[in-house]
Formats: structure tokens, sequence, C-alpha cells
């Protein structure tokens, strides 16, 4: 009879809040395990190199690109490896105009744009190598703008110009007074293909994205009408599952329930059928967790590293091409992977990671794997677990598997079973975990933090468990998630 083993991770060197157990039954084991099956035959296709990125308002464009030449930014990026910045959000329609600094700006603009902060934009690429995504204003029209704009990123960033997007969220211009109705995907399509005539006359086309629209309801009718009339190298769309200005208000609990998750689960499959039928790869390039900012005590803590973790894993799973974390480098206390605490520390550059950063490092080990099919199946009597799981094939063949477990802490520990097969020998854990899902620091990965010059080191040894019968058999703390790495068995390398 074999007796169970669990090892604690929690315990001396690392300080995980993770239970592992190398075997089923035993003593005061009352739930049953959750069964996790992985369907290894059919690969989805590789994780792109740059699926992860940031997204900024247009409006800090200067202010983030002069981190190019002071501070951590630079080495923040580069540990994420090559990845993508975007700038755009409701400052690009509504409080940013270009200007060749022979003609003052518009009424409206309470910034500008200018060939100089774009200079500085390489700058920051060259140094990082995340090339650039840029939004042009829509809502106050003017196609000879955006074409000397256009021609002036081109002629600044060269190949670090990712693309361009014309307009943040146009299918909400009626509702804020920036179009009059009726404005639909038909009118937008045509201001969109005055736009990219005006830019066409000025030299080579650059690689068009868009629509950029509120949510998945919205690009299941805007998105198809953009892949159908103007072909973009890039649909777009973003994602905000608690909203702005909600009734009941955002909170903790919702972030991270189920209802939530299924809706999540249904509007990733929303934009994925608009991105197969069409042919074209889909990045959700403004995302996070309350729309507007933000709000203290929700979108900076460690609750929104959990859910951005589940979300870009399942995203992947889902077949997104890339997705952009929005954020900005002053609000520390709403939504924001990087920002500066303080006016001296946004000064000399000094950005502090926060807890949602640590979601974004967990994800780079994904990049280049192939993501694979997962089944939970479900055990009569028993309520379905608050759990994600994603599964994934590595270059080297090994599997990673990102499990997140959104149960309350209260909630006990939950013992799975996952059935990785005859090839694979142990497993390796990173854990992400933090103090309380309230907490808005002491968040750690594989019991480490960001450094203060914004490095992030792995330990060097990290708990192992074997494979047994084909099955690794753990236990998840609740409110936390792990990224588990199988490696395989000598003999079952590459083929």
């Amino acid at each position: 009879m074999r007796s169970r083993a669990c090892v604690l991770l929690a315990a001396v060197a690392l300080g995980f809040a993770l239970l592992l157990t190398a075997a089923e039954g035993g003593a005061g084991q009352t739930q049953a395990p959750v069964i996790v099956q992985i369907d290894q035959h059919r690969p989805a296709r590789p994780v792109p190199q740059r699926f992860l990125g940031l997204s900024f308002e247009l409006s800090s464009l200067g202010q983030v690109a002069a981190f190019a030449e002071r501070g951590d930014f630079v080495k923040l990026l580069r540990s994420l490896g090559p990845g993508i910045l975007r700038f755009g959000g409701v400052s690009a329609d509504t409080r940013v105009a270009w200007t060749d600094r022979t003609t003052p700006p518009p009424p409206w603009a309470s910034s500008v744009l200018d060939i100089g902060q774009l200079r500085a934009l390489r700058r920051l690429a060259v140094r990082s190598n995340w090339r650039v995504l840029l939004t042009l204003g829509l809502a106050h029209y003017d196609p000879r703008a955006a074409a000397h704009e256009v021609a002036a990123a081109r002629k600044a960033l060269g190949p670090w110009l990712a693309g361009i997007e014309v307009g943040n969220e146009p299918d909400a211009y009626a509702r804020h007074g920036l179009r009059p109705l009726p404005w639909t995907h038909l009118q937008y399509a045509q201001e969109v293909a005055v736009y990219r005539r005006a830019i066409g006359k000025r030299g080579r086309r650059i690689p068009l994205a868009g629509p950029g629209v509120t949510g998945s309801r919205a690009f299941v009718r805007w998105g198809s009408a953009e892949a159908r009339r103007e072909r973009p190298a890039l649909l777009t769309g973003h994602h905000y599952p608690l909203g702005c200005k909600n009734v009941p208000a955002p909170s903790i609990e919702a972030l991270l329930s189920q209802p939530l998750q299924q809706q999540e689960d249904e509007s990733l499959a929303r934009f994925m059928s608009v991105s197969r039928r069409s042919g074209i790869p889909l990045r959700l390039d403004e995302v996070n967790t309350v729309s507007c900012g933000g709000v203290a005590g929700i979108s900076d803590t460690f609750a929104s590293a959990l859910w951005a973790t589940g979300y870009i894993a399942k995203a992947i799973g889902a077949g997104v091409s890339g997705i952009n974390l929005h954020g900005h480098p002053t609000n520390c206390r709403g939504y924001s992977p990087l920002c500066a605490p303080s006016p001296a520390r946004l000064a000399t550059g000094e950005l502090t990671a926060q807890p949602e950063w640590y979601a974004l490092l967990l994800a780079r080990a994904l990049i280049g794997d192939r993501p694979l099919r997962v089944g939970i199946p479900s055990i009569p009597s028993e309520p379905r677990p608050n759990i994600t799981v994603t599964a994934l094939r590595s270059r080297h063949r090994s599997l990673h598997l990102v499990i997140v477990n959104n149960e309350a802490a209260s909630a006990g520990a939950l013992p799975m079973s996952v059935q990785v097969g005859h090839a694979y020998r142990s497993a390796t854990f990173l854990p992400l975990t933090g103090p309380a899902l309230a907490a808005t620091g002491g968040v750690r990965l594989g019991g480490a933090r960001v450094s203060r010059d914004g490095a992030w080191r792995a330990p060097k040894r990290l708990p192992q468990l074997p494979v047994r019968g084909g099955l690794l058999e753990l236990t998840v703390a609740p409110s936390s998630a792990v990224l588990v790495t199988v490696a395989r068995a000598r003999g079952h390398g590459r083929r």
C-alpha cells in the first residue's frame, strides 16, 4: 500500500504557499482530486516571440520614451524578452495632437507629439528590443495631419514601428459625443479608408492594426467588418472584465469569481472566431482589470496578479497572438504593471514592479511553446473548482502547466491529478504567491522579488516531484498560481 508523502514548499528556503503531493489517497484527504487531461497529439501554433506587451496612453509617450536614458525601464523590458509597446488610449483621440513644431496645436489638444519624442522612442526600442504600435487620433478628423505623423514615425522609428491603429475604441465615439448618430462600423471604415489613402501618398504602406474596440461583443461586428474591408495586418481589441463605474461596484471577489472566468472564456471565443474566420491574427492590445484608470484595492493588489496570470494563459491557449497590459507610469494606485511611486522616482526613471508585473514574468517562460488542449471532467455531486489550467509543449518537448487557483484563502488546498503520460519523469514548480489577495506588496515569483534595478532572478533550485505511472499528483493552495515544468524521461527526448 502506497503511503502519501506531502511536501510543504512554503517551508524553509522559498516560503512558498503551495502544497505538493506525491501519491493519491492518504489520511485527512476528503476532497476528490481534480483530474486534468492533456491532449498532446494536436499542439497549436507556437506562442509568438513578441506576445507580451505593455500599453500606455499616447499622452505619456514622451515620458516613457525618456526612460531610454535613465532608470530601470530598459532592464525591466529586457527581462521579458522582445515585446510590443503600444501607445493609444483615450488620450490618442481627445488630448494629443501631432505637431511639426511650425504650427500651433489645435485648441482641443492639451499635449502634443513631435519628431523629438519619436526619436527618443526609437532609442528606447533599440535598447530594449521592443517594437512600437502607434495609435492615430481619429475623433478630431484630420487625414493630412495623420499622414504627416505616420511619415515622421516611419522615418524616426524605421523597422521598430510594428504598425498603426486608426482611432481608439471607435465603437464608443457616439456614446462619448465624438461622433453624431448614426455611427457604425460603416462610417468608421469610410474614414479609415481616407486616412489610409492620405498615408499612402507619403510613402510605402505601414501595417494597419484595428479596430481596437471596447470588447468582444463589439468586435464580432466591428472586427469582422475591419477584416473584410481593410484586411489589416493585425486585428485588435480591448478587454476590461470589470468595466468602468459598474453597479455593483467592482471587487476582488468579482474579479476572481467563476462567473467572470466563464464570461472571459466566452469573450475569448468571440474574439478568436473572427480571427480564425478571417485568417488575421488578433492582439488584445489594451487589457486590464477595471477601466477608467483602475480601482485602488483591486487593480494594485495580488489579486490582479492572479487574474492577469490566468487571463494571459487563457489567451495563449485560445490562440491570441499577443497581449498588452495597459497602465500609466504615475498610476501606482490603479492599474499599472510598472509605476513610479513618487515624483522624484519618476524623474530618475526608477519604476516599481507592481503585482501584475509578476504575471508577465511568469508568462515569459511560455514564449515559443505550443498550446495543448486541456480537459477537466466534471465529478458528479462535486462543485467545479475555481481554477484555470493551461498546458503547453515547450521547444524542448517538456510540458508547461499554468495553474491558477482562484478559490478564497479560506478554502482548502486543492488536490490535482494531471495525466501527463509515461514519457515524463518529474516536475519542478515556480509559484506565484502573495501575503493576501488584497496585498499591494510582498508578491513573489519563485520566492524572489524584482530588485530595485529591475532584475528578477529565478531560484537556482526549484521544488520537484516525481511523475508516477504517467500521473503528476499535487495539491495547490488557494489564492495562488504556479508554473509547472514537467521534464521528459530519458529516451523520450526530441524525435
